[in-house]
């Protein structure tokens, strides 16, 4: 699926016509993998306004429920390049410095006085804001928090203006807020909020914390998930060490560090070659030499394979199926207490990691969406029939993306029939009952237990 806009802004800025080119033209998707169009398209720069699908919908039926799960904003690095200066990137929010927002100046004045916010056990001892003059690690950064703000802004002008989801004087009851133990995705799901909701009242927030990072609350005893988490990091390894290109490049890269081949491994060196990448910041240098593009390049390109071949191996996606079930299965019941005509937690927002998002994406069998870039969203709307008031249909949208006929319980429907939607009762099954046939079970508890042969 490409989730890339298509219209003919150049997103530097320049006349498409212009000779002096400083990067390629990201809008032109590439005919095979390109390790720097994907980087691009990872670091989720905001530069021009986004199209999206969100809110689509035949005029006479009528949105009833949305659910969001995000992705935290750009941040720095979980991890450092051992004898290497770190990246000098500012994590004060300046409302002067791009990238930024008409609202960011607004939101820090506002997230100074959060008191009367109800926030689960850690979470209120977290800031609700980045700012460190030198980033700390983990922390989200300026571009985060504006990806977070266009992203509510962008939910806004759909959901409350035109859909009137909620109204003005909403209750804290419309809303269902968790996000993990990290500031990164406290701080995200804050900027979302700020710029989503008719009027940002900290006496109606209530933010659930969730600490595990697959969202699975109190079913998280599943010891064939970790079997096959274990298989596809068995996986994973294989296939790096099949990679001559990969090695060359490591020992290359420990020579000018100046570290074991090993030890640059486990350092993770991705992780914080991205943030130079997305922070236009030169590579890092050593008397002996510099990390350089080609450096970066084949190592991105190594992990675009390495997604692929995850697709097509079937052990992430046993693992996906279990890892997600729980958080499924929460949203099918709220889903199904909404359509018997609930009025409560109509807006859900989760906010979470890439390892949340990315096994969410396989489970429901949207195979060939882009891992989880900084800031991506998956929605699930879900909208009653004004003919039929007692059919109820869900959509599925992946950063403004209608991901909803990729899903493996509705490809069939969408061939046989017309309507824009999935009937609620498909993704219904699919949670309660279908995700477990692979497993030769009728439970997740089951599932949870039984050997594959």
């Amino acid at each position: 699926v490409h989730l890339i806009p298509v219209n003919p802004i150049r997103e530097d800025g320049l006349n498409p016509k212009s000779r002096k080119r400083i990067m390629p033209d990201l809008l032109t998707e590439p005919p095979a993998i390109d390790p720097v169009y994907e980087a691009h398209i990872y670091c989720n720069i905001p530069t021009i306004a986004e199209r999206s699908m969100e809110g689509h919908a035949p005029h006479y039926f009528k949105l009833v429920s949305v659910q969001v799960l995000i992705r935290h904003g750009d941040r720095y690095p979980l991890y450092a390049i051992p004898k290497t200066k770190r990246p000098d990137i500012d994590c004060m929010l300046l409302p002067s410095r791009k990238p930024s927002h008409p609202q960011l100046e607004a939101f820090i004045k506002h997230m100074s006085k959060g008191s009367a916010a109800q926030m689960d056990g850690s979470l209120s001892s977290l800031p609700r804001y980045p700012g460190h003059s030198l980033c700390e690690m983990g922390e989200l950064t300026q571009t985060g928090v504006v990806q977070h703000l266009r992203n509510g802004q962008l939910l806004r002008e759909t959901y409350i203006n035109k859909h009137k989801l909620l109204l003005s004087d909403w209750t804290a009851k419309q809303l269902y807020l968790e996000t993990t133990g990290k500031s990164r995705t406290l701080q995200s799901a804050l900027a979302l909020l700020y710029t989503f909701l008719p009027d940002f009242d900290w006496k109606k927030i209530n933010m659930r914390h969730q600490w595990s990072t697959i969202f699975c609350s109190g079913s998280c005893d599943c010891p064939m998930r970790n079997h096959y988490l274990e298989e596809e990091q068995r996986r994973q390894y294989s296939l790096r060490v099949k990679n001559n290109d990969l090695e060359k490049i490591y020992v290359d890269m420990a020579k000018i560090v100046g570290i074991p081949t090993r030890q640059l491994r486990a350092s993770n060196p991705i992780d914080s070659l991205l943030c130079y990448f997305c922070h236009n910041v030169s590579f890092p240098c050593t008397k002996t030499g510099c990390i350089s593009m080609e450096h970066f390049k084949v190592i991105k390109r190594h992990q675009l394979e390495d997604e692929r071949e995850r697709q097509e191996k079937k052990l992430y996606f046993l693992y996906a199926l279990l890892a997600t079930h729980p958080l499924l299965n929460q949203t099918v019941n709220r889903l199904q207490r909404i359509a018997e005509g609930k009025k409560e937690e109509v807006f859900v927002l989760y906010s979470a990691h890439d390892v949340t998002l990315s096994p969410v994406l396989s489970a429901l069998g949207i195979t060939e969406a882009r891992f989880p870039r900084f800031a991506a969203r998956l929605v699930f709307e879900l909208w009653q029939d004004g003919k039929r008031p007692k059919e109820h249909f869900i959509r599925i949208l992946y950063n403004g993306a209608d991901v909803t006929f990729q899903t493996s319980f509705c490809k069939d429907y969408y061939k046989r029939f017309s309507k824009p939607m999935c009937p609620l009762e498909k993704f219904v099954n699919f949670v309660k009952r279908d995700m477990f046939l692979v497993f030769n079970s009728t439970s997740y508890y089951d599932a949870c237990r039984r050997r594959l042969l």
